[in-house]
């Protein structure tokens, strides 16, 4: 039974293994492409399942920032896994043991969270960590392939690969900021205090990492007095 579910599971996250192969392949170049060796973008996939904090994390290695730069920015960036933590510990019921919730958490992305929450029938342990197992062979595979790759091309094009981040992040905001205000709304803010930190005197001095973490939280905290979610009344 466990393992049909497992193989159910693995099926599942096929779609997600495919996205994230070519995702990944752009991260895997780019670490290359940054002074990192193969292996060492490698073992950032398969230790770390978190599209935006690795490129970010990249970001922040090539600045050369302290690690507590780091630290924050990986923070921020990756705070919604909590609660989405929380969201899927909830599904999988109150039996479940800390040593299972651990596995599950780590496999824990966006996508992954998408297909446990949307299943219809009772989500279990051994299928969310089977989709997470498939979406992170994807997900490593495509670093390890983009890294070779990247490696084996000219300099040149190496450097080229460096606007793949930006290109990437464009496709994914622009689409959702042309339906909701808020997130166009965020963007600019953000694009105001990146000039900030790019342009004034003082501000300019502040590392590109912790300038990341601040530019972030300051959008967002923006937003969230300028466009405040209301909550839903509940039918008496």
């Amino acid at each position: 039974m466990k393992m049909k579910e497992f193989m159910t599971g693995m099926k599942a996250g096929l779609p997600v293994c495919v996205g994230y192969f070519s995702v990944s392949f752009g991260f895997g170049a780019m670490a290359v492409a940054q002074g990192l060796t193969i292996w060492q973008a490698i073992l950032i996939s398969a230790s770390n399942l978190t599209s935006a904090g690795q490129f970010a994390g990249l970001t922040v290695i090539a600045a050369g920032a302290a690690m507590l730069e780091m630290i924050l920015t990986q923070l921020v960036i990756n705070s919604r896994y909590a609660l989405m933590s929380l969201a899927i510990g909830q599904r999988l019921g109150p039996t479940v043991g800390t040593g299972k919730r651990l596995i599950a958490a780590f496999f824990n992305t966006d996508e992954v969270f998408a297909l446990g929450m949307s299943r219809g029938k009772e989500l279990t342990t051994t299928f969310f960590v089977g989709a997470g197992i498939s979406a992170a062979i994807g997900w490593t595979a495509g670093t390890a392939m983009g890294a070779v790759a990247g490696s084996l091309l000219p300099q040149s094009v190496r450097m080229a690969l460096g606007v793949m981040l930006y290109g990437m992040f464009i496709a994914i905001v622009v689409p959702q900021a042309k339906e909701e205000k808020t997130i166009l709304y965020s963007v600019i803010f953000a694009l105001l205090f990146s000039c900030l930190f790019a342009w004034v005197p003082g501000l300019n001095q502040v590392s590109g990492g912790l300038a990341i973490v601040i530019c972030t939280v300051a959008a967002a905290a923006l937003c969230a007095v300028l466009f405040p979610v209301e909550e839903e009344v509940a039918a008496e």
